[in-house]
């Protein structure tokens, strides 16, 4: 049996990806920590239950699965138009984007770049989904689970997964199709390019989104390609550590008590 020094030292080896894992689930930085520290606890409480059939990571990601479905079932969904709802918010708000722009000349986490924003985004939107695809998508497409590990994990047959997986995908290229303009001419979002305006009024608009695989393919790959090369940029970032970390958490809690007074919540 793990004894409990051993479990400790490997829980913080994969504390990171817990963390933002669950940041991802709820959009607020308070319920994580709160989350993390609750898995902890249970984890360790649990631990003589621990029978090495699983790794220890699959192991504590299915507690956590637990505690943040629970936690999030009296939650509603938001919508899948949140960035507008959000803008509109931030816009009527000259506090807030004080506060913003405070961070970004002061902060060495301050930065702004679309990648970090496209990360941002994907963490807003994918709150549209039910729970359970929502989970099933992050452990799948940004930390890179199993559908074995994700059945696991989310204590379901593979079938079930795998449909999981099928019908949030499905939802959320859909929902960028429709809405981003980066991958899409007609998309009605811009606010990527909005705020790189605002924040990086220096830049050059289209040299910084060539930098972006997505942006410069858009024409050239089909709607699961491109969702593919926006998974790679989430994968890619840390919401907790990032040149732009203390920037997008700033922004991710406007946009989570812009989401609540919305949802009267």
């Amino acid at each position: 049996m793990l004894d409990q020094n051993d479990f400790s030292k490997e829980f913080e080896a994969f504390r990171p990806q817990l963390k933002s894992f669950i940041l991802r689930m709820t959009a607020s930085q308070e319920d994580t920590e709160d989350l993390v520290q609750d898995t902890y606890i249970k984890a360790t409480e649990k631990l003589s239950t621990f029978k090495g059939d699983s790794s220890l990571k699959t192991w504590v990601f299915t507690v956590s699965s637990n505690l943040t479905r629970d936690f999030l079932r009296s939650k509603k969904l938001w919508p899948e138009n949140v960035t507008d709802i959000c803008r509109g918010k931030a816009l009527s708000n000259p506090d807030f984007l004080k506060q913003m722009m405070q961070v970004r000349m002061t902060s060495p986490q301050g930065n702004f770049e679309i990648r970090e924003h496209i990360t941002f985004c994907f963490t807003c939107i994918g709150k549209s989904l039910p729970i359970e695809q929502q989970l099933a998508l992050l452990l799948k497409e940004v930390y890179s689970f199993k559908v074995k590990e994700i059945a696991t994990i989310l204590e379901l047959t593979e079938g079930v997964v795998k449909h999981l997986l099928h019908d949030s995908r499905q939802k959320m290229i859909d929902i960028f199709d429709k809405r981003c303009a980066l991958i899409n001419k007609e998309g009605m979002c811009h606010q990527c390019s909005e705020l790189n305006g605002i924040f990086n009024p220096k830049h050059e608009l289209q040299k910084e989104l060539m930098k972006i695989e997505m942006a410069r393919e858009a024409e050239n790959k089909n709607k699961e390609e491109l969702f593919d090369l926006r998974m790679k940029i989430v994968q890619a970032i840390d919401p907790y550590n990032s040149d732009a970390s203390e920037l997008q958490l700033l922004h991710l809690k406007h946009n989570k008590k812009a989401m609540d007074e919305y949802l009267g919540e």
